[in-house]
């Protein structure tokens, strides 16, 4: 597959959501996002509104994360901070799945916990949502299970990992997650993914979309032709 620099920048969502994170760099983020048409930006729920205001007029999408880090949220609550979200100016959101009740094997409660936030499509069809199924804590069969329940609930991303609990994509993860989930559905790969080489790795193996806190990099690392 050969990309185009641009091509490439429409594929990353460029995250910034580290606790320390200020003001200022958020709206760096944005100007970085807006000069290297950058697809979207990830921001906390706190910066959805700055980011929304500062990417006024540009391409650039905003997303916010649900239920981050650990997922244990109440649906309820995530659906509550989805609609929250889109409110205010959110067209994506990564949620992140009941890790713990997916571990009890209450895949009931994880699919309604997905589609609680699912749900947003349907007075905002237009918004994408991806669920981090946090890759590094599951085994194969747990993956494979995973991004079924993902897919049986309507998401439209199935997502390897938040990066903060000791590992994130592989190029492995990212086969088996292509090859469950099919063709039609969107497969994000992100986590440790900080140069072209690993953002390339990962678009070979299935993934359509790449997360990253070094995405100014990895586009500037591609040769403009």
């Amino acid at each position: 597959m050969k990309l185009t620099r641009n091509q490439l920048a429409q594929m990353i969502d460029s995250t910034l959501i580290r606790q320390t994170a200020t003001k200022n760099d958020i709206i760096k983020l944005c100007q970085d996002a807006k000069k290297h048409q950058i697809g979207t930006v990830v921001v906390n729920p706190y910066y959805i509104t700055l980011a929304h205001h500062t990417l006024e007029g540009s391409q650039v999408k905003v997303c916010s994360t649900i239920g981050f880090p650990m997922g244990t949220t109440l649906p309820e609550i995530k659906a509550q901070e989805a609609r929250q979200a889109v409110k205010l100016g959110a067209q994506e959101l990564d949620m992140v799945m009941n890790i713990s009740a997916f571990k009890s094997k209450d895949y009931n409660t994880v699919k309604r916990d997905i589609e609680a936030v699912v749900n947003i499509k349907h007075s905002n069809p237009n918004t994408t949502v991806k669920v981090i199924i946090e890759t590094t804590l599951l085994n194969d069969n747990e993956k494979t299970t995973a991004c079924k329940l993902v897919k049986e609930a309507g998401a439209d991303f199935a997502k390897t990992s938040t990066g903060l609990f000791g590992g994130g994509a592989t190029v492995k993860d990212i086969r088996l997650m292509r090859r469950v989930v099919g063709k039609e559905m969107g497969v994000k790969a992100a986590g440790g993914i900080r140069t072209l080489k690993d953002a390339l790795a990962m678009i070979r193996a299935g993934a359509n979309r790449i997360g990253t806190s070094t995405a100014v990099n990895i586009v500037e690392e591609m040769p403009k032709k």
